[in-house]
């Protein structure tokens, strides 16, 4: 009998310990969303693969343009040193009235979208405070094109996003890297390092790239579409009103 009762007993402890954990978690979530709403955050993550083997390739213009970002606001401001979270790599810092979290996800490529997702679900966070920064095949290297939507195309990262937090309806900044070469494999150009004669190019792009996602924080995603997609047709000499490749 002294068993049995000592069996109920652990087990009322394991519910009460399960329930009391489950009850701090919903609390913890609900004062991060709370905060969220307080100081205005946005999350910006940049795509790509972690590992020096693909540090200079085409694939992880997302990464080096969050690089480029974190560069330009600890000009300005105090930008947290990096550590683990949410399946990846975090930073914060303040912007204006803006609390910005840069996320570098550690899942690889194909399944950034697990790392996003995470990351909204902890801050309660809506889609309209999230902006992506990847690479695209479809725009000239040294070109940038922002969207406030869009479908994935052909991007495998994009495509894990948008399966992960069940919406294409949040902003994008695309970093051309050109188009692959005929009868040459997709993975291998995208993971193919940035040849020489692209790199200035995209680096600047990149940095373009950082600079417009401030602007949509500071400005909004019409606002920031308008001057930086027609400074990229008028450098082009693009006329106005032409069709956009859907990436």
């Amino acid at each position: 009998m002294a068993e049995f009762w000592e069996k109920l007993r652990e087990r009322y402890q394991s519910a009460r310990v399960a329930a009391f954990r489950k009850k701090a978690e919903r609390d913890n979530m609900a004062q991060n969303a709370a905060m969220a709403m307080e100081h205005s955050l946005w999350l910006i993550a940049g795509l790509g693969n972690f590992g020096p083997e693909y540090a200079e390739t085409r694939h992880n213009c997302g990464f080096r343009a969050l690089d480029r970002l974190a560069e330009i606001l600890s000009k300005e401001t105090e930008v947290s040193a990096p550590k683990h979270k949410f399946k990846g790599i975090v930073r914060e810092a303040r912007y204006g009235d803006s609390k910005l979290l840069l996320l570098w996800p550690m899942t690889y490529m194909n399944n950034s979208g697990q790392s996003i997702d995470e990351a909204m679900q902890w801050y309660g966070l809506d889609e309209d405070r999230l902006i992506v920064l990847y690479d695209d095949s479809d725009i000239d290297p040294g070109m940038i094109r922002l969207r406030a939507k869009g479908s994935a195309g052909s991007h495998n990262g994009m495509k894990s996003v948008i399966r992960e937090i069940e919406t294409d309806e949040f902003a994008r900044i695309r970093i051309g890297i050109g188009k692959k070469p005929e009868n040459y494999d997709m993975v291998d150009f995208v993971l193919g390092k940035v040849p020489e004669s692209d790199k200035e190019a995209i680096s600047d792009a990149e940095k373009r790239a950082a600079e417009a996602a401030l602007s949509v924080v500071l400005n909004g995603c019409e606002r920031t579409m308008s001057a930086y997609n027609s400074a990229r047709k008028k450098e082009k000499q693009e006329p106005e009103g032409g069709e956009e490749t859907e990436t």
